[in-house]
């Protein structure tokens, strides 16, 4: 099967998965607030049992070794991202929602880290590295599509209920679309057993999993709250819809000018993505339309582009390591995602609003920056002594 097939079978999976599966929520909300199933402080706590599930599913999927283990995790995630969406049309209220959110948080776990590791493995062994960074530009295609699909129910006067049906449909033909195309686990190759120093690469692993969980507090307050903060702007007008899809393809068109650098210099290339998003989360705290319109720009773009460098620095430090390091990355990541909504509510609770946990975060996306730079491994150290 050509490999090109199955990158692009891996890249609508998780267009699927991601941005339906994981992302839905978000142009839902307004929605279902002004519907009266919820208010915000109840939508905070849905998004993050959605948090919680995908930190379950991340830590599940570390130990998911044998390909049956791989591909069991892997299908039924994609199943359940369909069947819990078209589930979440019949939920009324705050626990059926919460329950559903944490469910598909589970599901789109799984399918992140089993695609992330088997695309990779995938692009690596046909030397396809630049067609399998491209991989991660399919989640922002993915809310790019939620959101022009909210968009146009809004302009067509439906309800949240009858959202949830749209988003599942389309889910299902993603689905059957892809699920004959998608890269097969197999057993991984026996590493020659080295004698070696302790490897710097876990010392690595373990600053990146830091790095990413400051990256997940970062960019989770805009991004959960996005489309709630251009309803509030608009009145619950159209143009509020606009900002939610910009963001995913702002996402999608981040990955692909990444995936166009030159080998090497991922640090480099991960800092300033780090910082540009913080850039971003300074943007949104200047408010009105241009505030919106430069937080989209500049959380949106860097958004898969960060999670694509974070996974291609985890394979440089332990290229023998892809599944497992990826499952630990998505596990801080998603902590990092857990962090936000607590620092909104601690924000809001003693200021009034979202400025100083915005401002906490941009320090937070600045500071990841910083040990990106600081930590970088000794260019040309062996790869067989990384990975011991």
């Amino acid at each position: 099967m050509s490999p090109l097939v199955q990158l692009l079978a891996s890249a609508v999976a998780l267009m699927m998965a991601m941005g339906i599966g994981r992302f839905a929520l978000t142009p839902q909300l307004p929605r279902l607030i002004a519907e009266g199933q919820l208010d915000l402080t109840a939508g905070g706590l849905i998004a993050a049992a959605n948090y919680l599930g995908y930190f379950i599913g991340a830590v599940d999927g570390m130990f998911a070794r044998k390909p049956a283990q791989v591909r069991l995790r892997l299908y039924a995630g994609l199943w359940l991202c369909v069947l819990l969406t078209l589930a979440s049309a019949a939920a009324d209220g705050f626990w059926g929602h919460l329950l559903l959110r944490l469910g598909t948080g589970v599901a789109s776990a799984w399918v992140l880290v089993m695609l992330a590791s088997l695309s990779q493995q995938l692009a690596a062994a046909h030397g396809r590295q630049r067609l399998g960074a491209l991989v991660f530009a399919g989640p922002g295609v993915g809310i790019a599509l939620t959101g022009i699909l909210a968009l146009a129910a809004h302009l067509l006067g439906l309800g949240s209920a009858a959202l949830w049906l749209i988003y599942a449909v389309a889910a299902l033909v993603m689905l059957l679309a892809v699920l004959p195309w998608l890269p097969k686990a197999t057993e991984p190759a026996p590493v020659a057993n080295v004698r070696c120093s302790p490897a710097p690469g876990n010392q690595g692993i373990a600053r990146l999993g830091v790095v990413y969980a400051l990256y997940g507090v970062g960019y989770i307050l805009p991004a959960t709250f996005l489309s709630q903060m251009a309803s509030q702007h608009f009145h619950g007008q159209w143009l509020a819809d606009l900002f939610w899809p910009a963001f995913g393809l702002a996402s999608a068109l981040g990955v692909v000018l990444v995936s166009l650098r030159g080998p090497g210099r991922t640090s480099a290339w991960l800092s300033a993505t780090l910082w540009l998003q913080g850039l971003g989360v300074l943007a949104c705290l200047l408010g009105g339309s241009i505030g919106l319109a430069l937080g989209v720009l500049l959380c949106g773009g860097p958004f898969l582009a960060c999670m694509q460098l974070v996974m291609q620095r985890s394979r440089e430090l332990a290229p023998h390591a892809t599944q497992r390091n990826a499952g630990l990355l998505t596990a801080c990541f998603a902590l990092g995602q857990l962090s936000g909504p607590l620092l909104a509510a601690l924000s809001s609770h003693f200021s009034g609003g979202l400025q100083p946990a915005l401002l906490l975060a941009a320090a937070g996306l600045g500071l990841a920056g910083v040990l990106v730079l600081s930590g970088g491994v000794r260019a040309g150290y062996p790869s067989t002594l990384r990975s011991c």
